[in-house]
């Protein structure tokens, strides 16, 4: 996978610009203060008779000049701000019909071009082409009339939700524009922002298409959410502050963002589970059966169901992600708890021990945060977006972090930001559209690689010297045969003589985990959770002597199998957290290697194979489940091989206390058989479940 170039900020021109009536020269615009979001600059400067690029979102046309070629239709969204402007694009291609009459030459009829009047047009998933990058805007330079609009096109190239890219040197070197402005054909909301003309390629200096914009909004995306809720649980429609002081509500804060947002509020009569607690495959069964629309093609629509608690032990979770999507439409749904109940924490403050739907800052800002995951968006306070963490209780800072920074004199209710962190920001207004609308690229692929796993950076991490981190393969199984996952340990131990607070939870569902994997070629892959969760962070205090535990079961990555071949694979993972305000970071590093034996016979070459090219084999193994079916074909097949059942008998074991109806006799069966592979974690699940455990190691209960 690979993400195109971003756009540059555009610095307003420092040239004297020469005026074209006869008139005085007119110097360049001032340096102008930081303005609000849609605030066009001071009509005051530059003079009234010059035209410039709006802010707001334009649509574009670009046709072929020659015949034959194909025409696309698309967005270009412009940014200003006081150092200048930022301004990208999306290129879809026009739909067309091929007319095919007996007698007469076939031709292609074009579908008609999207309607301005609509505003911001919505257009089919399958008909993305390219991402347009802007590299220059010029009106000052070339007078009323006209102006230069220099950009490069990308091309996407999509295999799956997971496997696309994106061409990384622009298209003929790039094109440049010769607009000259014009009055809009009818239904273009802003007239006198349109203009056409010529795009000459720079690599050959040759006209290559005709561009047509005109200025159909002044926000750069829309979308709509649609809200359910159980009976009793409330819908997360503001922060509960006054109006005309602290009142923040979907319009407010879109409005910052850029964003034209559409609140629909739907169905309150969502029947719970019978046990009232939300898994993330029932929340995502009910958006498929509740909802009121699903055309992705025609609307940007994301479902939030208000439920009053979750299985995830959550304050809310954005649950269209891999195991979980299972109509293969990524990023649609989140969902927030109402009845979690807030610890009491200092920086809980007022909100301190409190049932979260009341709470309506917190429980709003929880929706927004859930929505942020669903625009693509990773947590950008724990460093695992690969950028230094933003400390700043913007929206994608984690809650639970976010109340370990804040105070009894500060807490939480006076330190949310009611707003994106600048970085994300420029994300979400600028990324391509398959990086945010639903329905585009999976969760957590909105990025150009994965961060690798390297020392701590003394500038902004720091290595306890009391803290020993180890990783180590499960006892007797630093051999696995290929197509097996592989369990290791982890083990934090303080060394020291005083106590250290760390993460109770330094598992993968932490999110202070990160991982990566280099084969015997070289290759590295990474991995890190499957879901990012919305909960309060515990603190354990590590007195001298003693650890905290987790234990992992590996098999893929965001790049596929971990271990695809035979040969000595070595992991690497990092733990890295913050409990407060002061960087840098606390971190640590551990290291392991394990051997990959190769296939024994057929059968477990065979069975070796199809588990390592089926990526649900791996949210089986983590989630369980009976409806990813190709997942659990191929973990059949490894039962049915001698070299592997010991391996995947405790995965099957999991899946069948998992389904609808648990069997728990099969369960037991399987994990009482000797020789079964267990992690730690593993061993401790099945005794909670009073299920015997036997292995040749004698840990029969």
């Amino acid at each position: 996978m690979s993400a195109p170039p971003l756009p540059n900020i555009l610095p307003w021109s420092t040239t004297q610009n020469l005026s074209t009536d006869g008139e005085e020269p007119v110097p360049s615009p001032p340096i102008i203060g930081p303005i609000p979001p849609f605030r066009p600059p001071p009509i005051t400067w530059p003079p009234i008779w010059f035209r410039w690029l709006n802010q707001g979102a334009w649509l574009i046309n670009l046709e072929p000049t020659s015949s034959g070629g194909l025409i696309y239709d698309g967005t270009l969204r412009i940014e200003v701000n006081s150092e200048g402007r930022t301004a990208s694009g999306d290129l879809y291609q026009r739909p067309r019909v091929l007319i095919n009459i007996p007698g007469f030459p076939r031709r292609w009829i074009y579908l008609p071009a999207p309607n301005p009047a609509l505003g911001i047009p919505i257009l089919a998933r399958s008909n993305y082409r390219y991402y347009l990058r802007i590299t220059q805007i010029d009106e000052f330079v070339s007078g009323r009339l006209s102006f230069k609009l220099g950009f490069q096109k990308f091309k996407y190239v999509q295999t799956n939700k997971t496997t696309f890219s994106f061409t990384q040197e622009p298209i003929d070197g790039g094109y440049t524009a010769t607009m000259k402005w014009t009055t809009a054909p009818a239904g273009y909301p802003y007239p006198s922002d349109y203009a056409e003309g010529d795009v000459v390629s720079d690599k050959t200096g040759e006209v290559e298409f005709r561009l047509k914009m005109g200025r159909v909004s002044e926000f750069y995306r829309k979308f709509t959410v649609e809200i359910d809720n159980v009976p009793g649980s409330e819908r997360p429609l503001d922060n509960g502050g006054v109006v005309g002081q602290d009142f923040e509500d979907w319009k407010s804060v879109f409005g910052r963002v850029g964003f034209e947002v559409k609140v629909v509020e739907s169905d309150g009569d969502i029947v719970e589970p019978a046990d009232g607690y939300w898994s993330l495959t029932q929340s995502h069964q009910t958006m498929l059966a509740r909802r009121d629309a699903g055309n992705l093609d025609s609307e940007w629509r994301y479902y939030l169901l208000a439920t009053k608690f979750n299985n995830v032990n959550a304050f809310g979770v954005m649950f269209d992600n891999s195991a979980t999507d299972s109509n293969n439409v990524p990023r649609e749904g989140l969902q927030v708890s109402s009845h979690v109940v807030t610890g009491f924490q200092e920086g809980w403050g007022e909100w301190k021990d409190s049932r979260y739907g009341t709470i309506k800052g917190a429980y709003f800002r929880t929706a927004l945060h859930e929505l942020g995951h669903a625009f693509g968006l990773l947590h950008n306070d724990d460093g695992g977006d690969g950028e230094l963490p933003v400390l700043d209780f913007s929206f994608m800072n984690q809650t639970g972090r976010a109340v370990n920074r804040s105070t009894a004199v500060n807490p939480l209710s006076k330190n949310i930001k009611w707003n994106h962190a600048d970085r994300n920001l420029f994300q979400i207004r600028h990324w391509p559209d398959v990086f945010v609308r639903p329905g585009g690229v999976d969760f957590g692929y909105a990025s150009n690689t994965t961060p690798p796993i390297t020392p701590p950076d003394g500038d902004t991490e720091y290595e306890n010297p009391d803290l020993v981190f180890k990783i180590e393969p499960i006892e007797g199984h630093a051999e696995v045969p290929l197509g097996a996952p592989v369990r290791v340990n982890l083990t934090l131990t303080n060394s020291g003589g005083q106590p250290v607070d760390v993460p109770a939870d330094i598992s993968l569902k932490s999110h202070n985990l990160t991982g990566q994997v280099t084969d015997p070629t070289g290759r590295t892959s990474g991995f890190h959770t499957l879901f990012y969760l919305d909960r309060e962070e515990e603190i354990k205090t590590l007195k001298p002597g003693e650890s905290v535990t987790a234990s992992l079961t590996l098999l893929r990555g965001g790049q596929g199998a971990l271990f695809p071949l035979a040969g000595v694979h070595k992991i690497a993972v990092k733990l890295s957290w913050s409990f407060d305000e002061v960087l840098p970071l606390w971190a640590a590093l551990a290291e392991t290697t394990v051997l990959v034996t190769p296939p024994l016979d057929k059968s477990h070459a065979a069975a070796a194979h199809r588990l390592l090219t089926t990526p649900d084999t791996h949210l089986v193994l983590v989630l369980g489940g009976d409806y990813l079916e190709d997942g659990v074909g191929a973990i059949q097949q490894a039962l049915k091989d001698e070299t592997l059942r010991k391996h995947f008998a405790a995965t099957e074991a999991k899946r069948v206390l998992k389904v609808e109806n648990p069997d728990f006799e099969k369960a037991a069966r399987l994990v009482s058989e000797d020789g079964i592979v267990l992690s730690d974690a593993e061993k401790a699940k099945f005794r909670s479940l009073q299920l015997g455990v036997a292995s040749s190691e004698g840990i029969a209960e």
